[in-house]
């Protein structure tokens, strides 16, 4: 076994029922069959002190571990689709009061309607709305953020350590861009039933056989992770994947 460190693949072609893959630094990797897991890369805010604070309060999306740590502060979740809607629940059961931050003026057009009434059921969950965050400070750890509220032209700041960014990610494939391999308009690659969903399935998928659960529109190229399409996003999740993926490679390497 070879481990490659510090090696940036730029491109990916499929060809001879292989995938060569052109590094940055110039090289090129052969193989028969490949695994992608490069993950997501979250939206950022692009605000002054943002990488300073980055796990020192500021966190992007919402990882249930921080709860423990969210005993009894004022948090604040950045973002009104489901997965800040689920934060935001999660933590308001740790948390002294959890604030949304919004830039639109309702939930609807975002979020799911049984999370948009979950959410107004708890006391301790205040969406701010019209709302957005511009400014970071603190010392080594976040201490305070400013919000800006567009309707009613105020800015304001607000003491708090800890601030989740949950305002979505884009995966890292833009490597496949030129490929066969079939993504959604966000960039998540298709696998295993979804490859078989898709209008061009019997122009992409050239096997006698179904493709594997992880495995991609090209035969022998497989996905697990975030950088599938409808992933489950968690940490334990994406360990699974890989591992159920390195068990397909050994099948589909076995039938060749």
């Amino acid at each position: 076994m070879e481990i490659l460190l510090l090696k940036e693949g730029i491109k990916g072609t499929f060809y001879d029922n292989k995938i060569h893959v052109d590094f940055a630094s110039g090289e090129k990797l052969v193989a028969k069959t490949n695994i992608c897991a490069t993950g997501v890369e979250y939206a950022r805010l692009n605000l002054p002190d943002e990488n300073r604070f980055f796990h020192k309060g500021v966190y992007y999306g919402a990882g249930a571990s921080e709860a423990f740590f969210c005993q009894d502060k004022d948090l604040y979740i950045i973002g009104g689709g489901n997965s800040a809607g689920q934060a935001a629940t999660y933590f308001s059961g740790f948390a002294k009061r959890v604030f949304m931050v919004i830039r639109k003026g309702n939930l609807a057009e975002t979020l799911s309607d049984y999370l948009i009434q979950r959410i107004a059921s708890i006391n301790n969950i205040h969406v701010l709305y019209h709302s957005q965050v511009t400014a970071l400070e603190g010392d080594d750890y976040l201490q305070r953020i400013k919000i800006v509220n567009s309707e009613q032209g105020t800015e304001n700041w607000h003491d708090t350590s800890k601030l989740f960014i949950c305002i979505g990610g884009k995966p890292n494939t833009e490597w496949a861009a030129e490929t066969a391999i079939c993504r959604d308009k966000n960039g998540y690659l298709y696998t295993g039933n979804d490859v078989v969903s898709l209008e061009q399935y019997k122009n992409c998928w050239n096997q006698d056989r179904l493709p594997y659960h992880l495995e991609t529109s090209v035969p022998g190229s497989f996905a697990a992770g975030d950088v599938r399409v409808n992933s489950v996003k968690r940490v334990a999740s994406a360990v699974g994947e890989g591992a159920m993926a390195v068990t397909q490679v050994h099948q589909y390497l076995s039938k060749l």
